[in-house]
C-alpha cells in the first residue's frame, strides 16, 4: 500500500487535520502504514491462528478488539 505522494508538501491536503480528534489522526497514520497493513491483512486472511494474531496486533500497535465487528462475523 504506497501512498500517493505527489503532493506531500501542499497544505490543502492537510486542512482537515485541525478538525481531526487524536484518534482520528492516529487512525489516518495507521492506516499508511505498511506494517500494520501486513498485520491486517494475516489477520484478516485467517493465514495463523486468530488469538496468537490478535494478541500480536494488540502488542505491537496498541490496539484492542473488545467487540467483534459485522464484516468479521460473517
Amino acid at each position: 500500500m504506497t501512498p500517493d505522494a505527489a503532493g506531500w508538501r501542499s497544505s490543502d491536503g492537510y486542512a482537515r487535520i485541525s478538525d481531526m480528534s487524536a484518534s482520528d489522526l492516529a487512525w489516518e497514520w495507521l492506516r499508511r502504514n505498511e506494517a500494520y497493513d501486513q498485520d491486517f491483512q494475516a489477520l484478516r486472511g485467517g493465514t495463523g491462528d486468530r488469538l496468537t494474531l490478535t494478541e500480536e496486533i494488540r502488542r505491537r500497535w496498541g490496539l484492542r478488539f473488545p467487540h467483534r465487528s459485522a464484516d468479521a462475523a460473517g
